[in-house]
């Protein structure tokens, strides 16, 4: 099975079901109920494969699996595909989500059913290739690309500001990616490759590290997004339809922190540690910022969303640790995230299809008509805030436990964060679910129906999975993250010897 192409296969799985799509035709009703339906068992069946990659998977390695490689452009560039511990855990994370995303656009999404279906498939084909690519060119093809159905998903079937909020999320992401293909334009000329294992074993002359860092933290700081450079993710969160913001914030955000530990950190190691304090300060300010603007949100997904923020500045805190427990946290983390800040917008999304706003003040009470609804929201507040049990506690315990090997200080200002989320998340809990039912319209609302507890339970279940018993995720991890670490601190002390022996 081995030399059987599979992440080929699961990576382009998806556009099987783009095809059988534009096959179906008919009355505009049945096109999109056969849409639907080839979407669902498309990406279900891309989320059994990716399992089966997993099952597969040696965890004592550190090197890459499952590895294809041929010839694709001249140059020496080359088709290569592969995944380690880390790459493997976000593959595992995008095929998770797909089929939960399709089920929430099951009713909500009632126009163009056939183009919405097709662009969300498309866009998972990409973000897989995006983890699973070995060669700059390819990764750089997966990672743009992806700006487009998700571009298109918030321009067609996004809020009133749509069209705003699409131009500004692709112009942001855009212009950060122009100074990242300059920069793997100077490695192509320096090392003579694109392969990125080649890459990450090639010694590139110090000062010149500087400014290849500072290149790619121009398209990753985007992406992830990190203060100053935020400000495109509230709206659009706010504009795209449910499904969009549960794979914005649960998938298309970690391909920035994904590209640190891919790019940054491997192969620019004395440039990633140069500018350690610099990702610190951004990340603390971040952290408290934008927890103290979700303080005083009126609008329930703007709140999550600067919450997405603090909690990416965490991540990166514990990516630039580079300690095992601030890495594999903020590894752990970026999933934990993925799964509750994805289940928080579906949360909201459930209130908003029944009720259509947003506004905090617009709700109260909803405990007495919609107990499984509380409960459930009641799970994923209780993980975004970090309570012991659930999955977003073992990410940041990490985090601060490498923060503060690092600096007190940091950790110090990430420990208010916490603290902050908290205040965030229980008030916005409070003000939605708890009070007096005293709005007529929220008197007769319906809880929480069958299709939606299939979306709710896997997700319940894995956040509390991974609180409980993490191992499973932190073996995958542990040797490409202790392998990193290792061949990090060589690089810093052959510079050094470097360094000393020309004094």
């Amino acid at each position: 099975m081995l030399d059987w192409p599979i992440l080929s296969t699961v990576t382009f799985l998806p556009l099987v079901g783009v095809l059988l799509i534009l096959l179906t035709s008919g009355k505009e009703e049945n096109s999109a109920r056969n849409a639907r339906w080839v979407a669902l068992w498309t990406t279900l069946f891309t989320f059994i494969v990716s399992l089966f990659i997993w099952l597969n998977f040696d965890n004592s390695l550190a090197t890459f699996q499952f590895v294809e490689k041929e010839p694709w452009l001249s140059g020496g560039i080359n088709y290569h595909m592969g995944v380690d511990g880390i790459s493997m855990l976000f593959v595992i994370l995008t095929t998770f989500l797909m089929p939960l995303c399709i089920l929430a656009s099951w009713e909500s999404i009632g126009t163009r059913v056939r183009e919405f279906m097709i662009a969300f498939l498309i866009m998972e084909a990409l973000m897989i290739g995006v983890f699973c690519a070995l060669d700059m060119v390819l990764f750089y093809l997966f990672f743009e690309a992806g700006l487009i159905p998700m571009f298109l998903i918030i321009g067609i079937w996004g809020g009133p500001q749509r069209v705003y909020a699409s131009f500004k999320f692709f112009l942001y992401t855009l212009v950060g990616s122009v100074l990242m293909l300059a920069a793997m334009i100077v490695m192509y000329n320096v090392a003579g490759t694109t392969d990125i294992p080649t890459l990450i074993a090639f010694d590139f002359d110090v000062d010149l590290q500087y400014w290849l860092w500072l290149a790619f933290f121009a398209s990753f700081a985007v992406k992830v997004p990190m203060w100053p450079v935020h400000t495109w993710l509230p709206d659009a969160h706010v504009q795209a339809p449910t499904a969009g913001s549960v794979i914005l914030a649960g998938v298309l955000l970690k391909m920035g922190a994904y590209g640190f530990l891919r790019f940054s950190i491997p192969m620019f190691p004395n440039g990633s540690e140069f500018f350690m304090p610099l990702v610190f300060g951004l990340s603390a300010i971040a952290i408290i910022y934008t927890s103290l603007v979700a303080l005083v949100q009126k609008d329930m997904k703007k709140l999550i969303a600067y919450s997405s923020v603090a909690h990416m500045g965490f991540i990166t805190i514990g990516i630039f640790t580079f300690t095992e427990q601030g890495l594999e946290g903020g590894i752990l983390q970026m999933i934990s995230h993925g799964i509750v800040s994805g289940a928080l917008f579906l949360c909201v999304g459930v209130v908003y299809d029944r009720i259509h706003s947003r506004e905090i003040a617009r709700y109260g009470g909803l405990v007495h008509r919609m107990p499984r609804y509380a409960v459930i929201f009641m799970v994923f507040t209780m993980a975004t805030i970090g309570l012991p049990g659930t999955s977003g506690f073992v990410g940041e315990f990490l985090i601060l436990v490498g923060a503060y090997q690092v600096s007190t200080t940091v950790a110090f200002f990430a420990t208010i964060g916490v603290i902050l989320g908290a205040a965030y998340s229980l008030w916005l809990y409070r003000r939605v679910v708890f009070g007096e039912l005293v709005k007529d319209d929220l008197k007769n609302i319906m809880d929480v129906g069958k299709r939606e507890m299939i979306i709710f339970m896997p997700l319940v279940l894995v956040a509390l999975w991974i609180g409980i018993y993490p191992a499973p995720f932190l073996d995958v991890m542990h040797a490409s993250v202790t392998n990193l670490i290792e061949q990090h601190e060589l690089a810093l002390e052959a510079t050094k010897t470097i360094v000393n022996a020309t004094k």
